[in-house]
């Protein structure tokens, strides 16, 4: 319990400000939560899923295909199935609509990222604001008394204390942003392997067809 009363005299300290740190930190780990499940849902088995779409593409069985992509949890089985869809639907431009639900897919996954984003950028100013109206107070005629300058020392370090929860949920945000840029970067390349492989058979069919 002393601690937990300690860091609230801490916060208070810090000053008004510290509430919107506080949001600010809050609305990073809501975010980290709620793509760390979504990443989960939308990452496919490549090896398995590749290894169970291609005979199926192989042999142009579209149907068997269609229901492969529909039943594999991901977002490269969903945008395979969209594909496969439109196939079945005699699309003439099949490459740029396949590049258009990409594009859709990836939008989706960025989702709440740039979020994360804006969080680095003005968090620490946000610190800084509190520090600088803090140090004002220190500084204030009214802080200061005879033979006691720790009343503008000690009113600075807690002014300070702005500035360190700034940095501190900006450490955070960025470390929860590089990490889902990654996870980002894997699953769009799992969407690039999947429309790669389906249309390298639409084209091999469509070969065929003219010969």
């Amino acid at each position: 319990m002393s601690i937990i009363a300690e860091s609230f005299g801490i916060f208070h300290k810090g000053g008004p400000v510290m509430y919107l740190i506080a949001a600010c930190s809050l609305l990073v780990v809501t975010i980290a939560v709620e793509r760390l499940l979504y990443y989960k849902k939308m990452n496919t088995n490549m090896c398995k899923f590749t290894e169970q779409l291609r005979p199926l593409l192989e042999q142009a069985e579209w149907a068997a295909a269609y229901e492969l992509c529909r039943q594999t949890q991901g977002i490269a089985a969903s945008v395979a199935a969209k594909g496969i869809g439109y196939v079945q639907r005699g699309c003439a431009n099949i490459e740029s609509v396949l590049e258009g639900e990409a594009a859709l897919a990836v939008a989706g996954l960025r989702t709440n990222l740039s979020h994360l984003d804006t969080i680095v950028t003005i968090a620490p100013l946000l610190g800084l604001l509190g520090t600088v109206i803090g140090m004002i107070g220190s500084f204030s005629i009214m802080n200061i008394k005879a033979g006691q300058p720790q009343a503008i020392t000690g009113g600075v370090g807690e002014a300070l204390i702005a500035t360190a929860s700034g940095l501190c949920v900006a450490t955070l945000a960025m470390i929860v942003y590089s990490y889902f840029n990654h996870r980002l970067d894997k699953l769009i390349t799992q969407i690039e392997q999947t429309c790669l492989l389906l249309l390298g058979h639409i084209k091999q069919e469509k070969r065929h067809e003219i010969a």
